[in-house]
């Protein structure tokens, strides 16, 4: 068996978080393309252009939008780093949410002529609550930018967290040269390359050479130096512990769609990102090098594969080392599981695995069992207890267009419950008709979309006027005529039109007590 303090030491799980369009999956892909785990990189595009690794679902492909997280686990110079990937549109959020309670960093883009953005900032609040060091990366730098120190100030004032530059561009848009590394002091001159499907050949320069001065020109390369003994002077230096304990964001500059700045961020990110870290259970903090086997499934994901057609669990080892085979508890059910065939995850692709360690993202065929915030352990009943789960702001009735509830129509609706793309409630009369409630629209077009292309059931949707969703704790009703449904796990929800009448019901209904969230 490998040395369980030593794979702990080499690993580093980190997700990628941005607003939409900030070239957050291609960013991905590039990660890929420099770590030597692909060779060519895909094109987030749409249509029939390379499709990338990271959006392996059709609808993605086609839409060149990214609806679904996905996980890669590449090696690069002896470190071993898995990448979450998340979808980066606010209607997905919580794939998004529960993605981060998997990862111990992640990377920000930020797009450089849009700056901070709605998301973003959503985003960042996140990895604030949870504790997660947040490295940046000004993308689009081959696009026209906004002003360097602009953007600098402007993450300090909006996200309030220090942003120190560790390298510097050059210039932007058509007139975009490279970086400066403001720690080694080197200048990295990049070329393009044909499609930007393959790595950029790298120069490394002299800042003050006559080279550089020549191609910036005289007034160009004056301000660059002035720019930088501007930052060297002004901003502070860049303290590792206060960028753990999140005083600060290191911050670098590039471009993913042309490969500037791709090797050298990889680098920094294996770097500066923190190997596996303490988790919190119900049981207390979980060492990751403690023996006993620990671990969560944050997402559960049906047909990934059209050519095995079963549900896996995204499965985040906290502590110990995972055997193929093994046999662990199941605290919420009680229940005993021999873990016979798990695999390392790539986009849509599976290898077994025979073992593995914490920090590591494997995937886990689910017979029907395990739910998004399960553990698995060895011995202890240790769960999780608070695992990120959104009201639905959007409600439809959900029927078969052929108008028969039949095998695959239910099997559909149980298995899309299970990854929760959706949130299925009943009625209280017994009606068999599924009520479906979602974040955004986007999201119910997706489930739409599934259940015809991989259930071969075309949908009827009956939209509902509700957009407020409380659940009813202790004995008390509203006494009003408010709809009252039960959610998958048997538990009394209520749903409103307005935030109006919401507290309508509230004051007519003495000892009712409503909350957000189950």
């Amino acid at each position: 068996m490998a040395n369980l303090p030593n794979e702990i030491k080499r690993r580093r799980t980190v997700a990628i978080i941005s607003h939409p369009d900030a070239g957050k999956t291609t960013m991905t892909e590039k990660l890929l393309l420099y770590s030597g785990a692909i060779h060519k990189a895909g094109a987030v595009t749409g249509g029939k252009h390379t499709t990338t690794t990271s959006d392996w679902m059709e609808i993605e492909q086609q839409r060149g939008i990214s609806v679904s997280s996905s996980a890669m686990r590449v090696e690069y110079d002896g470190l071993l780093l898995n990448i979450l990937d998340t979808p980066g549109h606010q209607d997905f959020s919580e794939d998004t949410y529960r993605t981060l309670m998997a990862v111990d960093s992640a990377v920000m883009l930020l797009d450089a002529g849009r700056g901070v953005q709605e998301q973003t900032i959503k985003l960042f609040k996140v990895c604030r609550d949870r504790g997660i060091p947040i490295i940046t990366f000004m993308n689009k730098m081959d696009r026209p930018a906004r002003d360097p120190l602009e953007l600098l100030d402007e993450v300090e004032k909006v996200l309030g967290i220090t942003a120190i530059p560790l390298t510097w561009p050059i210039g932007d848009g058509s007139d975009f040269k490279g970086i400066y590394d403001r720690v080694t002091k080197q200048f990295f001159e990049f070329e393009r390359t044909i499609g930007n499907r393959y790595k950029a050949p790298v120069k490394i320069g002299d800042i003050n050479s006559a080279q550089l001065r020549s191609q910036l020109g005289e007034a160009s390369h004056a301000k660059l130096l002035e720019d930088i003994e501007f930052v060297s002077t002004v901003i502070p230096a860049f303290n590792i512990d206060d960028y753990k304990h999140e005083k600060c964001t290191p911050v670098f500059w590039g471009s993913a769609i042309t490969n500037f700045g791709i090797e050298h961020f990889i680098q920094q990110i294996l770097h500066l990102a923190p190997c596996p870290q303490p988790f919190m259970m119900s049981s207390g903090v979980i060492e990751p090098q403690e023996a006993e086997f620990t671990g969560f499934v944050y997402k559960v994901q049906a047909n990934m594969n059209k050519s095995h057609r079963d549900r896996i669990s995204f499965f985040r080892i906290v502590s110990g080392v995972f055997e193929r085979g093994m046999t662990a508890l199941h605290p919420r059910s009680g229940k005993e599981v021999k873990l016979n065939y798990p695999f390392e995850i790539f986009g849509r692709d599976r290898n077994i695995i025979d073992e593995a360690f914490p920090g590591d993202v494997i995937g886990l065929t689910n017979p029907g069992l395990f739910r998004v915030g399960d553990t698995l352990t060895v011995k202890t009943n240790a769960v999780i207890e608070d695992f990120p789960r959104f009201a639905p702001e959007i409600f439809a009735k959900v029927w078969p267009a052929m108008g028969s509830f039949s095998k695959s129509f239910r099997k559909g609706i149980d298995q899309l419950k299970e990854e929760g793309v959706v949130q299925i409630f009943t009625e209280q009369d017994g009606s068999p008709v599924p009520l479906v409630g979602v974040v955004g629209e986007l999201q119910l077009e997706l489930f739409a979309w599934r259940m015809e292309n991989e259930y071969n059931e075309k949908l009827k949707l009956d939209m509902q006027p509700y957009t407020r969703t409380r659940w009813i704790h202790g004995p008390v009703r509203p006494s009003n005529a408010v709809p009252i449904v039960t959610d998958d796990a048997g538990r009394l929800v209520a749903l409103f039109k307005s935030d109006w009448e919401i507290q309508y019901t509230l004051d007519r209904s003495e000892g009712l007590l409503l909350s957000e969230k189950p």
